[in-house]
């Protein structure tokens, strides 16, 4: 049996930029495409995670709701990883995060590129 492909995202666009909506849509279509897709959130785009950040959030009026892209994107079983300084930076403790989110550093992402995974930064 093969094994599935791997990708991660790095999202470090906040809720008012454009790139994040596409770096879910990009995310969202790996997992369509077969992968299996890990987003790391990094500096701005750590407020993703933030439990009801997304709900009003939509940087692209041509994409989906960001909301509906974060909720796709979970509930077909993309990982969602969080740096640890940027959720601190940002008073972010696990409690304050959607359900599923891992505040965890980067050695996480490390293993995945280890494991042959690609790589997207937005």
């Amino acid at each position: 049996m093969a094994e599935t492909k791997k990708l991660v995202v790095m999202i470090t666009s906040g809720l008012d930029d454009e790139r994040s909506s596409v770096a879910f849509s990009v995310a969202n279509g790996g997992i369509t495409a077969g992968l299996e897709v890990t987003a790391f959130l990094t500096s701005n785009g750590v407020d993703w995670a933030r439990k009801g950040a997304a709900d009003s959030a939509h940087p692209n009026p041509l994409d989906p709701p960001m909301k509906d892209m974060l909720q796709s994107f979970v509930d077909r079983g993309g990982k969602i990883l969080v740096c640890p300084p940027c959720a601190k930076v940002r008073g972010y403790s696990q409690e304050d995060l959607i359900d599923g989110v891992v505040i965890v550093g980067s050695s996480a992402m490390h293993e995945l590129i280890k494991e042959g995974a690609a790589t997207l930064s937005f």
